[in-house]
């Protein structure tokens, strides 16, 4: 499976001390496993079949599509519990 990340989730990333970095990455390959590994809930409202995982205060805004066959998870945006939801990624 390809993991990808859209240019917000890599900026959020990339402002993470090294604990919180590595923290939200193990998370992340948890998603990458049959079945996915956390505390995952979908969104509604919302078409596509995105969901949500949390990792303490975080929360990960993904979903699942297929390109040529192969299965990629889409890393849509990361961010904290009270400011995540008023993006509308």
């Amino acid at each position: 499976m390809i993991v990808r990340y859209s240019k917000d989730a890599l900026k959020f990333l990339a402002r993470l001390d090294k604990k919180s970095l590595f923290r939200i990455k193990d998370a992340i390959q948890g998603l990458t496993l049959k079945p996915p590994v956390g505390d995952i809930k979908t969104l509604q409202g919302y078409s596509d079949y995105r969901k949500r995982l949390r990792v303490g205060s975080w929360r990960i805004i993904y979903r699942y599509t297929t390109e040529n066959q192969v299965e990629v998870l889409l890393v849509l945006d990361i961010g904290n519990r009270g400011d995540i939801y008023k993006r509308g990624v």
